[in-house]
């Protein structure tokens, strides 16, 4: 039997959630076309006969300009001290740039077994993959690189069998019914994230964040209550989340509300406000709260 932890390591917007996923076979990480998603880190748990793979997904890595993107940063490299294996991966569709030099150099310092995920190669036509895998192959040492297009599924079987291969020997480190480290009340607060990122454009969706205020487990009739905050950093930002005579919130709510309903298998009421928190993101306590651990370096 295999077992161990493996990191999904990237730039932001690569694909990883979209990968995680599909690797653990349900939705445990909301994705959307915005970069910085993903702003926690996640672990998530798949069980397969030969062993038990543990993926952590982690924010994308990238040049932070805030304490809040400091500590996503710091997220994800710390995870790279703490698994048995690196899954670093990459948008096959974008041409590469400082932000790939930035990670392949960080990568480069990683002692740890890595793979190389090549993303997004349903965007490209057979031709184009060949020298995007020679020009990977000569920046780090990687023991594996594999294509992969974790949207469609292509491949996907193919790393599941490399990311086994390179794990140790050893016990499933999680109970069988094991899925992820979150609490329900994180799920809440991104999947109402996930429709704000999906509903708006332009900083929004960076500047704002969600703060789950009360969980009320389901009721007699199974009905579960949710009170739930949009954060924004502007007063002139709180009108945009909130729509003309409402409509924006109301398009946001009921969208959260089928997706929380689809997470928990239950009826849903959900509860939105929306509450400015000026320059929330350079607010240690507000970063705290969300959740994010305390930054342990510094980033140039």
């Amino acid at each position: 039997m295999k077992s161990g932890f493996v990191a999904l390591i990237g730039r932001p917007n690569a694909g990883k959630s979209t990968l995680l996923n599909k690797l653990v076979g349900q939705k445990v990480a909301i994705v959307s076309d915005k970069p910085q998603t993903t702003r926690n880190r996640i672990t998530a748990v798949r069980n397969y006969p030969e062993g038990q793979v543990v993926f952590v997904d982690t924010p994308g890595v990238h040049r932070p300009m805030h304490r809040l993107n400091v500590r996503m940063v710091d997220a994800a490299l710390e995870a790279l001290r703490e698994v048995d294996l690196v899954a670093a991966v990459v948008d096959a569709s974008e041409p590469t740039g400082g932000g790939d030099r930035y990670l392949m150099d960080i990568l480069k310092r990683v002692r740890k077994p890595k793979i190389l995920a090549i993303n997004k190669i349903d965007l490209l036509q057979k031709p184009q993959l060949l020298p995007v895998i020679e020009r990977y192959n000569q920046d780090v040492g990687f023991a594996d690189i594999i294509p992969v297009a974790a949207l469609t599924g292509d491949n996907i079987a193919l790393l599941e069998s490399v990311l086994l291969s390179h794990l140790p020997e050893g016990e499933p480190i999680y109970d069988e019914d094991y899925l992820t480290d979150q609490p329900e009340r994180f799920f809440v607060a991104e999947l109402v994230r996930e429709q704000v990122l999906q509903h708006t454009r332009a900083e929004l969706p960076f500047a704002s964040a969600v703060i789950v205020d009360r969980f009320e487990e389901p009721d007699e009739k199974g009905l579960l209550r949710l009170y739930c905050t949009i954060v924004v950093e502007r007063q002139s930002q709180k009108p945009i989340i909130v729509g003309r005579a409402g409509t924006m919130i109301k398009a946001i709510g009921t969208a959260a509300r089928h997706e929380l309903e689809r997470f928990f298998d239950a009826r849903v009421y959900l509860d939105l406000h929306v509450k400015v928190r000026a320059d929330w993101r350079e607010d240690e306590r507000m970063l705290d709260q969300l959740g994010l651990p305390q930054a342990k370096r510094r980033h140039r």
